[in-house]
């Protein structure tokens, strides 16, 4: 039953049913952060739900300040409670790709614990409230900073999540005001920052939080289960489907205007690899082309398995002359690459085409290249063989 109190014209709830109410509604986010992004396994994923787990040992720890274990579990809340904000902020630091070291987060909690315990821990509930308060604001605050400039998919959820945290770091810096102007028996720290303000305040910054977890744990997800459904499970290449969606849009859009063109590959006696040496030969030799492929290319080209051994890439505002040479370019990145059991790489024959300012169809292009492909195999194999019949021999 939660117990309330009139103080002075005032309403004062209980901070032990307060504390309570507090503590079951961590643990449910905390239950269901497990159950909604156990998919999802990431750095910044698991800083949030330790912060969570932090928090609500710090909300039990402080369930027992009403008793003869206030001496040790004031100071040890406090510290737990501190190590959750600095947690949060890990977690956002993470999420922009940053690195987080332990000498960075032991010793705000250790300094928190210590000051309480300093500041006659047995006898007061608010020993060491400067710097408890204090520092707690400061790592929301760190915390906010880190979550506004990150850079995801789901922008608008962080950024949210950064002002509820800028809110919160507020409010704890108002209460660290309160506590030093006042001291624990002012009324504006009993009243506007007492325990159920302050309950709501924390509440609404773990419900936010446990929110954007749960955003961006399926948004990663989603992103996952569509580079799935779009990669070749042993190139990581574009598969044929993600290609000819992605490369016809390239060429219905303002870009074609600066033409691009187009590598038909496939890896000459693909099948005699197979056969004398074994599908994990051939294996390795298709993730080998595709290592020389995205390596010899730019970010914006576009590069696939377009089936078996064949591939298949689009540079966008390349010229003729600059996919000829990018061709020849991965067979010789491909011939200097070691093979894990020693043995030689399979050769390989190009057939590229290219468009001018007027795009041409994909499919048209496509045709073109296949044709060039087909008369490299028939000169010998091991070439590179434009639209226009210009070939250019690679060396064995």
């Amino acid at each position: 039953m939660i117990a309330v109190t009139l103080q002075e014209g005032a309403i004062v709830l209980d901070p032990f049913s307060v504390r309570m109410v507090t503590g079951v509604v961590t643990l449910t986010l905390i239950l269901l952060s497990c159950v909604s992004s156990r998919r999802l396994r990431s750095p910044f994923t698991g800083w949030w739900r330790l912060a969570l787990c932090l928090f609500f040992a710090g909300n039990c720890a402080f369930l027992l300040n009403e008793t003869s274990f206030l001496a040790w579990v004031n100071p040890i809340g406090k510290a737990l409670v501190v190590a959750g904000a600095f947690r949060v902020w890990a977690g956002a630091r993470t999420l922009r790709g940053l690195d987080v070291r332990a000498w960075q987060l032991a010793p705000a909690p250790l300094i928190t614990g210590l000051a309480s315990v300093a500041d006659n821990a047995e006898s007061g509930l608010w020993s060491g409230g400067l710097a408890y308060l204090g520092i707690t604001a400061a790592g929301l605050a760190m915390a906010a900073g880190e979550l506004w400039f990150a850079k995801t998919m789901q922008n608008r959820v962080t950024k949210f999540l950064a002002l509820i945290a800028a809110l919160t770091s507020l409010y704890y810096l108002g209460r660290a005001i309160a506590l030093a102007l006042e001291g624990s028996d002012g009324t504006s720290f009993r009243t506007l920052f007492g325990y159920a303000p302050a309950a709501l305040i924390h509440v609404l910054f773990l419900v936010a939080l446990s929110f954007t977890m749960n955003a961006l744990s399926n948004s990663h997800l989603i992103t996952k289960l569509r580079e799935r459904a779009e990669r070749d499970h042993l190139t990581g290449l574009l598969n044929r489907g993600a290609f000819l969606g992605l490369a016809a849009k390239e060429l219905a859009g303002p870009a074609s205007r600066q033409g691009a063109a187009l590598i038909l590959a496939d890896l000459d006696y693909f099948k005699a690899v197979n056969d004398e040496h074994g599908h994990a030969a051939g294996d390795a030799a298709l993730r080998a082309f595709a290592t020389a492929c995205t390596a010899s290319v730019r970010s914006t080209d576009l590069v696939a398995r377009y089936g078996g051994e064949e591939f298949i890439i689009f540079l966008p505002g390349a010229t003729q002359q600059r996919a000829e040479a990018i061709a020849a370019g991965i067979s010789h990145r491909m011939a200097a690459m070691a093979d894990p059991d020693g043995l030689p790489y399979p050769t390989v024959s190009y057939g590229v085409t290219s468009t001018g300012a007027e795009a041409a169809d994909l499919n048209f292009m496509i045709n073109v290249a296949d044709a060039a492909l087909y008369s490299a195999k028939a000169q010998g194999r091991n070439r590179v063989v434009g639209a226009a019949a210009v070939e250019i021999p690679l060396r064995p």
